[in-house]
């Protein structure tokens, strides 16, 4: 390619935030819940690829296409590949889409198409590299690439951007859930590849009431390593729907007596841990299953496909808390879809 950047040019990280950033140097973005990913255009070639440096083009034909059809003919732009369903995000769906068959690939590409929310301009249609300008600049160069090039465009779409701080703090609050955060740049700085000092994410973090239905011991001791959760389905039934850890040494021993006490089949009655899925591991079928009678609060940062997508933070456990009142409907609390951001 003839682009300035080459295609493993590193994108722009972000730091973590526990509140958003507010004054006149920053400025406000939805914090998408897909894969971070730099596209480069050099005539009919096309790159996609994601933030740790994986080519992404074969898994999202749609993309491609669409990247081809723009009339810009040369550009590097960063974004988030996204997948939607009934104005959600659908990550699920997203991981799915990372598959060997290309046969399969086609059928999703149609079935569950993506959309490449844009967020900044690299390199402008004329092959000029606009890394080294400030973001003030960088998203007016975007604004006027959009304009221009991305009319009509239901596949690769302009991510919204707010300087305001109470607009910010409004979109956290009333999308909770559906939208993974705030993203907060600073205006005031170029593009820092590979680096987290211009750019915040400020996370929806959450809690849950959730039924311990097992545990696992850890790998070098007979010590409890992780709780296995649960939550009540509609039908009465205790899913299994992740783990919490990190749990403090000094109490381990006593945890542990306290947990094989309660050691008891089923643990759980609905979805079970080990289960044929994606989220199953080598050590999926390692546990032991405990009647249902303690409830611990967690935080969590995302549930979907009836799971907490990664591990969740034990807060503290819950004696007063009755088991069968952790249902799943807590974790399922509607609110505003962030694709109304778009409209």
């Amino acid at each position: 390619m003839s682009l300035p950047l080459s295609v493993d040019y590193a994108p722009m990280e972000a730091d973590t935030a526990r509140e958003i950033p507010s004054g006149p140097e920053w400025e406000y973005e939805p914090k998408w819940d897909g894969f971070r990913s730099l596209a480069f255009r050099d005539a009919g070639r096309i790159h996609i690829m994601s933030k740790s440096g994986q080519p992404l083009a074969r898994y999202f034909p749609e993309i491609t296409a669409a990247l081809i059809s723009l009339p810009a003919k040369k550009f590097v732009v960063d974004g988030e590949l996204i997948v939607t369903h009934e104005r959600t995000l659908d990550f699920d769906a997203l991981l799915q889409r990372i598959h060997p068959a290309e046969s399969r690939i086609k059928k999703l590409s149609e079935e569950t198409p993506a959309t490449f929310m844009l967020f900044d301009l690299l390199v402008n249609e004329r092959g000029i590299d606009l890394t080294a300008r400030v973001l003030d600049e960088r998203r007016s160069e975007l604004e006027r690439f959009a304009e221009m090039y991305l009319d009509g465009q239901d596949r690769i779409r302009l991510s919204p951007r707010t300087r305001d701080f109470d607009v910010a703090k409004s979109w956290f609050k009333r999308m909770a859930g559906p939208l993974d955060g705030v993203i907060a740049k600073r205006v005031d700085r170029p593009y820092a590849s590979g680096e987290r000092n211009a750019m915040l994410k400020i996370k929806n973090l959450r809690t849950a009431d959730c039924v311990v239905g097992g545990f696992r011991y850890g790998t070098k001791q007979r010590l409890v390593g992780s709780l296995l959760l649960g939550l009540y389905n509609d039908s009465g039934l205790l899913d299994h729907v992740g783990f919490t850890s990190g749990l403090a040494a000094a109490e381990k021993p006593a945890l542990t007596k306290q947990l094989e006490s309660l050691i008891e089949p089923p643990g759980f009655t609905g979805a079970a841990p080990g289960g044929p899925s994606k989220w199953s591991t080598e050590r999926s079928g390692e546990w032991e299953p405990v009647a249902p009678k303690l409830v611990v609060e967690v935080q969590y940062d995302h549930f979907s496909g009836n799971r907490f997508r990664h591990g969740t933070k034990l807060l503290r456990w819950r004696p007063e808390k009755k088991p069968r009142d952790c249902k799943l409907s807590q974790v399922r609390k509607e609110s505003e879809s962030p694709l109304t951001l778009l409209s």
